[in-house]
């Protein structure tokens, strides 16, 4: 198949798709994931103790058997970035030369980030470093790489370098490379914007069949639990958020009222499309978001805080190696409870996070793209998880943390901000981020779910687009309602397995297309197509 970059064939794809009333759909991909989808809330209604021991049986067995798989995909799929964007290869343009960006860089950059990790990165910013912290203070397997007992300084180098290795460039590598095999093949050869392309480079026509099919159906599996757990966490604590602050309690029922709220909101958005809804909304929270930051920043040791961040980044790429190591490692607390737990999390997102990331970065060329995509945000990453994490454990040093180490994962937040000036104010802001967080995710993801299910189409109806809001939206209330925070690691975990094979396929897929780009310099994006 040496001439595939000159002569693509499309096949029947085309005619596979149809038209139900006034649904377009890819029948083969669409019919069994909504039966899935809807078969996991019926089972988690009818038999909840059953199907919280099936999504806790099916983390542990991931995490024991494919521990060393999963850090070890991400560690390639790190890689592949890098050599492609430093090599030739990163001078081509998405869309070809005369291919112009659809949206601002401060637009793009806030679509990207309130659609990758926002709202995990305001769930974990103080829980998971004050909890790595207190176990390197108290050594053991829970304590990323062995700890430092009894040394606070040495222990919060380790617990912020551990924290920004789960948060920083190997996260976001996962989703770039997904988000430029996606943009290369739907607008520099004019393939339907879906996850099979591709894999056209690897299969030839097969992917228009049930090759593709099958493929299509684990990308969007793995994208509705992994987006079902974000939204999991995004009501878990913004109704902890909203309990701590006015005393209303934290029952199933004000979950549901909450949730039911947010579908709302983001119905609205999705009817307002990417430009009057995701776009807005982005915009907002990142300005939410900095404006928070620049609050714990001052009111705290602000020069500290300036300075750790320096040490930070220093000492998370010194430890990077033995952090993104697979084998041998005494840490298993850490390994398997924390960064694997993340890789599979964020390979369940990659599907979704990747093609909405292609679907704003025409125009772009591979090094913006991944620069943009892969290093920007893993910088305001750091930053923020400096800024929140550090603040907090300055607390616990200083003898005034002890609220903050006992609490919940979910109201840690609400605790740091407690302690800091116009409190009430600052946490009830910190819950409107989370929130506008949850409208973007949900909605991004629900436009992404809705174009995978119809055969890369972007103009499908509203209605077709409201049953993945209600799949998505049902399967994340139900993981959390039955089994919290382990069923939502679970589902994901379970979904991001198939899913690592998927990405480093797709690696050998977008190395032939950009090597056939580079030999033949002339396709280009025509939007009549």
């Amino acid at each position: 198949m040496a001439d595939w970059d000159k002569a693509i064939d499309l096949g029947n794809y085309g005619q596979s798709n149809r038209n139900w009333g006034g649904m377009h759909i890819n029948p083969a991909v669409f019919l069994p994931t909504a039966f899935i989808s809807f078969a996991v809330i019926l089972f988690s209604l009818i038999a909840p103790k059953a199907s919280t021991d099936l999504f806790a049986a099916l983390r542990s067995g991931a995490v024991s058997h494919f521990d060393w798989f999963f850090m070890t995909s991400g560690n390639l799929l790190l890689l592949f970035c890098v050599v492609v964007a430093l090599s030739p290869l990163g001078k081509i343009r998405l869309g070809g030369k005369g291919a112009k960006p659809d949206y601002s860089r401060l637009s793009w950059f806030a679509m990207l980030f309130g659609a990758g990790m926002g709202i995990g990165l305001v769930f974990y910013g103080v829980g998971e470093p004050v909890t790595h912290f207190t176990s390197a203070m108290a050594g053991g397997p829970a304590a990323p790489l062995g700890g430092a007992i009894g040394n606070p300084e040495a222990a919060r180098s380790i617990a912020m370098a551990a924290t920004i290795f789960d948060w920083a460039l190997h996260p976001w590598a996962i989703f770039t490379v997904t988000g430029l095999a996606l943009a290369v093949f739907t607008f520099n050869f004019n393939m339907p914007l879906s996850m099979r392309s591709a894999f056209y480079p690897v299969f030839g026509k097969a992917v228009w069949g049930r090759t593709g099919d099958f493929l299509e159906i684990l990308a969007v599996l793995a994208t509705i639990f992994g987006l079902a757990t974000s939204l999991g966490l995004g009501a878990q604590q913004a109704m902890a958020g909203i309990a701590y602050l006015y005393d209303v309690p934290s029952s199933s029922l004000t979950i549901l009222a909450l949730i039911f709220v947010m579908a709302g909101i983001t119905f609205l958005s999705i009817r307002g499309g990417i430009d009057r809804g995701i776009r807005i909304l982005s915009e907002v929270n990142m300005w939410v978001a900095f404006a928070l930051l620049i609050f714990v920043l001052t009111t705290g040791s602000t020069l500290q805080l300036l300075g750790d961040l320096a040490s930070n980044i220093y000492n998370y790429l010194k430890l990077l190696p033995s952090l993104s190591n697979p084998l041998g490692r005494t840490d298993t607390g850490f390994y398997n409870d924390w960064s694997v737990y993340y890789w599979a999390w964020w390979m369940s997102w990659a599907p979704f996070v990747g093609m909405f990331m292609a679907r704003i970065s025409l125009g772009r060329t591979v090094r913006e793209f991944i620069a943009g995509a892969m290093i920007s945000p893993s910088l305001l990453g750091i930053l923020w998880l400096t800024i929140f994490g550090d603040a907090s454990i300055a607390q616990i040093v200083a003898g005034n943390g002890a609220d903050l180490a006992k609490a919940s994962l979910d109201t840690q937040l609400f605790v740091l901000l407690g302690a800091l000036p116009w409190a009430q104010f600052t946490s009830f802001v910190a819950i409107v981020l989370i929130l506008i967080f949850f409208v973007t995710g949900w909605d991004s993801g629900t436009l992404v779910i809705d174009t995978m299910t119809a055969g890369g189409r972007t103009d499908t109806l509203l209605k077709q687009k409201t049953i993945w809001l209600v799949a998505v939206g049902g399967i994340g209330v139900l993981l959390l309602l039955n089994g919290g925070l382990t069923s939502l690691q679970a589902g994901a975990i379970a979904t991001g397995l198939p899913l690592a094979f998927i990405l480093l396929g797709m690696c050998i897929g977008t190395l032939r297309g950009l090597l056939a780009l580079h030999r033949h310099p002339v396709s280009t994006y025509d939007p009549a197509k």
